[in-house]
């Protein structure tokens, strides 16, 4: 039962264990790889364990053979066998009911929550700037950017170290609680510590909840890892609908400069921070309290915990009305060693987790040259899109400030806009989802695919953001940043799912932290460049257009890199 002391002591031993792991040491990176199971296996219970080894040794797979890539890509081969009886028990006897259900909206909590403190510190960034009036406040952002890197990186590598369990649950924790506390700021110090300490718990959420609902979900529905990002434009939209309430209420009036605008006139963005951090403690909430979380069995097998694997995917086949056949004797049939069946104690944690920390890991992700190109082109494209984004939407509501006619100019305009655009970009991550199933057959090329889904997003989101900079008017401004918004939450939701995708799930969480916090690396620079490029009140000496220049150009270069990945995984099953 979840009592208060449960919880408490609970949640005493996560802290403890996570920070004991991670104080001594620098974390590691991981195998990539990306490998395909067989769409046309079928598991039978009337078959003898070995049997099943046999057959899975004979397999003929379309393609690249899989078996194959093992060899290439560093993919171990027990891991490899037990995993394809897994997708296979996944597709055929689990399949997708109520508990994937469940997974998939209190995933899409996580994705919420994560823009909802991207926009909620863009959105009070001119409140902050009158009542505050620090040097730059652009240092908001980068405080969050800061915590973001350190949680996507500690978070993504715990979730392999120690399981998905814990991160999952935990992040938003840490961030419910910052917000609520950042909102009683009294300085813009204290302001951007408690923003950077709330990033560092919501920027494990991406690379976690992508990874734990992959290893849930069966080959036929793992496309809905691209409708997660519908979330994601959900959290925009909340964050919006919230500020606009508050701020264009509560706040001062946007002439007021100088010291003349008071705590006391500007409650605004405060409520809007109180209302978003107790939000994402509702979330919390509910992942803990309600929610009865499985561990990846795909995560278990790579722990030699097969007879806990087992368990899971009986769990989940109960929990949507099945049976399964697949047992442990099965399973462990294809083990080269004998696997441990019992637990492990937190000390054996700790010491596994040490000695998985090695620079070895590192020389799988360039092992041959397919994989090489891949892995240097995808943690790229990360780190251009992290940096091309907060570029223009980390300080969008200041550009829709300054752009909206004189006569026009107030909180209620700018926040209206604002919504509109958080509205209109929710379609994106629906027209993600037509494009990524899309893909090559019989060897002919067929418009669509992963690859060509994102590279066509990026591309219109740069032309767009180049067309917002001629913009004159209130609804050429709007105009462009409904269409840039739109085409973004396309780009992200391709991305989402292709990542996750081409990582196996004993290293996935790793990679998709490595990812993640490349991503977050090169977006602190975004309010360097901002602030490098314009004066505090927002004019530049080479244009006042030059930041949002620089975002258009980089989504345009990752638009053409993004055609150059070699591995397409429409069609394909997760590892």
């Amino acid at each position: 039962m979840n009592t208060p002391r449960a919880f408490c002591t609970r949640l005493g031993r996560y802290l403890f264990h996570d920070w004991f792991i991670l104080s001594g040491i620098f974390p590691s990176l991981c195998l990539k790889t990306w490998t395909s199971a067989s769409n046309g296996a079928r598991a039978s219970s009337s078959r003898s364990p070995m049997s099943h080894t046999k057959d899975l040794e004979n397999e003929k797979f379309p393609a690249d053979e899989v078996f194959v890539r093992r060899e290439e890509e560093g993919v171990d081969k027990t891991y490899e066998y037990k995993c394809e009886l897994i997708n296979r028990c996944l597709q055929e006897e689990v399949g997708f009911g109520r508990y994937q259900i469940e997974l998939f909206l209190l995933s899409g909590l996580g994705w919420m929550a994560d823009n909802i403190w991207l926009q909620g510190v863009a959105i009070i960034l001119p409140q902050i700037e009158q009542e505050l009036e620090p040097k730059r406040v652009e240092y908001a952002t980068l405080a969050l950017y800061a915590g973001l890197i350190v949680g996507a990186t500690t978070w993504g590598v715990l979730a392999d170290l120690i399981g998905r369990k814990i991160s999952w649950q935990i992040t938003l924790f840490i961030a419910g609680t910052f917000g609520i506390a950042a909102g009683g700021s009294t300085n813009f110090t204290m302001l951007a510590s408690l923003i950077a300490c709330l990033g560092f718990g919501v920027g494990g959420n991406l690379p976690v909840d992508g990874a734990l609902f992959l290893e849930h979900v069966p080959q036929s529905h793992q496309w809905l890892l691209t409708l997660l990002s519908a979330w994601w434009s959900l959290g925009q939209l909340v964050a919006s609908l919230i500020a606009w309430a508050f701020i264009s209420n509560f706040s001062c009036d946007p002439s007021l400069v100088g010291g003349k605008c008071l705590s006391a006139d500007n409650k605004g963005w405060r409520y809007t921070f109180y209302t978003l951090g107790a939000l994402t403690f509702v979330m919390f909430l509910c992942r803990y309290a309600i929610f009865d979380l499985q561990e990846s069995s795909k995560y278990l097998i790579a722990k030699g915990r097969d007879e806990e694997a087992i368990q899971v995917l009986e769990y989940l086949a109960k929990r949507n009305g099945r049976t399964i056949t697949l047992t442990l004797e099965k399973l462990q049939s294809v083990s080269e060693g004998n696997p441990s069946t019992s637990p492990p104690s937190t000390l054996t944690l700790i010491k596994r987790s040490f000695s998985h920390l090695s620079l070895s890991h590192v020389t799988p992700l360039f092992s041959t040259k397919r994989l090489a190109i891949n892995t240097t082109i995808t943690i790229f494209l990360w780190g251009l899109i992290g940096l091309a984004y907060p570029l223009f939407n980390g300080f969008l509501p200041l550009y829709l400030r300054a752009r909206v006619p004189e006569g026009e100019n107030s909180n209620f305009v700018t926040y209206r806009n604002y919504t509109i655009i958080s509205v209109l970009g929710i379609p994106g991550s629906l027209i993600a989802c037509i494009l990524v199933d899309w893909s090559r057959n019989a060897g002919k090329f067929a418009i669509g695919g992963r690859k060509l889904a994102m590279a066509l997003s990026t591309a219109l989101t740069g032309i767009f953001l180049f067309l917002f900079t001629t913009s004159k008017t209130n609804a050429a401004v709007l105009g462009y940043s409904c269409a840039s918004g739109l085409t973004q939450n396309a780009m992200y939701g391709v991305l989402y799912a292709y990542t996750p995708e081409v990582f196996p799930a004993p290293h996935r969480g790793t990679a998709d932290a490595l990812c993640s916090a490349f991503n977050r690396v090169t977006g602190i620079l975004a309010p360097v460049i901002k602030i490098a490029t314009t004066s505090p009140d927002g004019i530049s000496s080479i244009g006042a257009n030059a930041p949002i220049f620089v975002s258009a150009s980089l989504f345009i270069v990752a638009s053409f890199l993004m055609m150059t990945l070699p591995i397409e995984t429409a069609g394909k099953a997760a590892l």
